[in-house]
């Protein structure tokens, strides 16, 4: 009989509501490998295969960039997930606990325009995809508002769809996956020659891919039976769905003389391509789903009281206006800023949840006081990120840091990677400035007494 009332078991609808504990470690595994499988992850594997334009990785570089980049990034993501599996919370409220509830909403607002900017492209990508195999024959809108709804209505039973993806949606995708691997493989695609040149540069890309879901990871590892499961399934699922997915993608560019724009011809050519290749594209809405749905529980940190239905319903219907209206291939830049963000908080969270006692006395009330300690250290991860990536990004945001570099006289090193320094300056920041703290508190009641 626990099977069937796990199943009838949703998501509290407010955040003074106790998150229920209903999902394994096979709930976990499905729906993160659901998320490493993207359309967007076939054309983007160009920037895998040749993140510096023009000196490209060779295929076994590619692929062991994409498996470093993915374990890293992965770990991040699993490691961001365990105070939300330990505590009940999702990700923006346990910021609260980070850095004040006040100072919390700064992240929180960073991460709902990201996630509405992400859930604009995957409507977009749905859209799209299904013009790839149907043609003009339903407008783009038809696609763009037929995804959205679906979106909104998993929102509405997030745990139901979860289970849903578990039980269906992943075995379609594993088979849509063998079978268009065997496909495009087997067509001997040139994957041609190249360096290790690139390699630091592609692991950042594959890094940025994994830890742009640390923000929302405590969204779904809340209602995780364990800390260890949400870990695991993280880690396991995401990075095999990953790897398999820019392998591919690396297969379909060479098909098309890595013209990103024709990367998902191969795949409707396929034999039975279209079938399969459908599967993946109704697969995407896995991926507005999540976007969608963190940014309703992102967005209960400023109203905790409010239905998250509500509150998705609205976020979906702007989330499609968005997807209708704007130029969403300009956001791609604005997102690669904004990304990086996510890192050295990673850091930061880290240090002072599993070093620094912050499981033990953090406080996620919504008066939470301001702890001021903890921004010097994100701030300096952020720039450290800048300063050493070389990822062409937005003119006049690359040339600041290009000044900045020159100001300081640094030189970019072909081993230098932006993400591990971003992580490494925030985190052994944090570290020396916690001990300091502590420290300092020491001699104060040693003062006193």
């Amino acid at each position: 009989m626990a099977p069937a009332v796990f199943d009838d078991v949703e998501a509290p609808l407010t955040l003074e509501e106790e998150a229920p504990k209903t999902l394994g470690v096979l709930d976990q595994g499905a729906f993160w490998a659901n998320l490493g499988v993207s359309l967007l992850g076939f054309s983007g594997a160009l920037f895998l295969l040749d993140p510096l334009g023009g000196k490209p990785l060779t295929f076994t570089g590619a692929i062991v960039a994409a498996v470093v980049g993915s374990l890293i990034g992965t770990a991040m993501v699993g490691l961001a997930a365990i105070p939300g599996a330990r505590t009940g919370q999702p990700a923006m409220v346990l910021l609260r606990g980070l850095f004040g509830a006040r100072l919390s909403y700064a992240p929180t607002v960073l991460n709902i325009v990201q996630l509405l900017g992400w859930g604009a492209f995957e409507l977009w990508v749905v859209a799209t995809g299904a013009e790839a195999i149907f043609g003009d024959a339903v407008p783009y809108g038809v696609w763009v508002v037929a995804a959205g709804v679906l979106t909104i209505a998993l929102t509405i039973r997030p745990l139901g769809a979860l289970r849903l993806l578990r039980r269906y949606v992943t075995v379609g995708v594993i088979v849509s996956m063998v079978w268009l691997s065997v496909a495009l493989f087997s067509r001997g695609p040139s994957l041609g020659a190249g360096s290790w040149d690139a390699f630091a540069p592609a692991v950042d890309y594959v890094i940025a891919l994994s830890v742009s879901w640390v923000p929302v990871a405590a969204d779904y590892a809340r209602h995780s039976r364990s800390s260890s499961g949400a870990f695991a399934g993280i880690v396991g699922g995401y990075t095999v769905a990953q790897v398999a997915c820019l392998a591919l993608g690396i297969a379909a560019l060479a098909l098309v003389g890595n013209d990103a724009e024709k990367v998902w011809e191969p795949f409707v050519a396929a034999p039975l391509g279209a079938l399969f290749f459908g599967i993946l594209v109704l697969r995407e809405v896995d991926q507005s789903f999540a976007n969608v749905y963190s940014t309703s529980v992102s967005i209960q940190n400023f109203a905790p009281r409010v239905d998250r239905r509500i509150i998705s319903v609205a976020i979906g219907v702007l989330t499609i206006a968005i997807a209708l209206f704007a130029d969403v291939n300009s956001y791609g830049a604005f997102l690669s800023v904004i990304g990086a963000v996510f890192v050295p908080m990673f850091a930061v969270l880290a240090v002072d949840y599993f070093l620094l006692g912050g499981a033990a006395r953090w406080n996620m009330a919504q008066d939470a006081p301001l702890r001021w300690l903890t921004l010097p250290p994100w701030v300096l991860g952020f720039a450290a990120y800048w300063i050493v990536t070389v990822t062409p990004t937005v003119a006049w945001w690359d040339g600041m840091w290009a000044r900045v570099r020159d100001a300081v006289g640094f030189v970019h090193q072909p081993w230098m990677n932006a993400a591990l320094a971003a992580f490494l300056v925030s985190a052994l920041t944090m570290l020396a400035a916690g001990l300091l703290a502590r420290l300092s508190a020491t001699r104060s009641v040693r003062h006193g007494r």
